[in-house]
């Protein structure tokens, strides 16, 4: 079974790949060493990412496995995970 579409899986691989450029970017900074509030900037930023990624995967979730699962008259494991998903974005 596929749980993404390939442009979906293109989009969210590449914003990692970027994602992974930027954490390799903060180690190098604290390497050498770089002002703090420049490295929390940086730090920030990765955690923007990383979020943009979770809503990409999100979007992809229940627009694809949730309708899918109403589709199939599951709609108590949908309502499940959707709580599941609701409850971990709020922490």
């Amino acid at each position: 079974m596929r749980y993404m579409e390939d442009k979906n899986k293109s989009k969210i691989i590449r914003r990692l790949k970027l994602l992974e450029g930027q954490v390799r970017g903060l180690q190098r900074m604290i390497e050498s060493d770089t002002y703090c509030i420049d490295v929390i900037t940086q730090t920030s930023a990765v955690k923007q990412g990383l979020s943009g990624v979770e809503d990409l995967l999100l979007e992809n979730h229940l627009g694809g496995c949730i309708l899918n699962q109403v589709k199939a008259g599951q709609t108590d494991k949908a309502k499940q995970e959707i709580l599941k998903v609701y409850k971990l974005k709020r922490k």
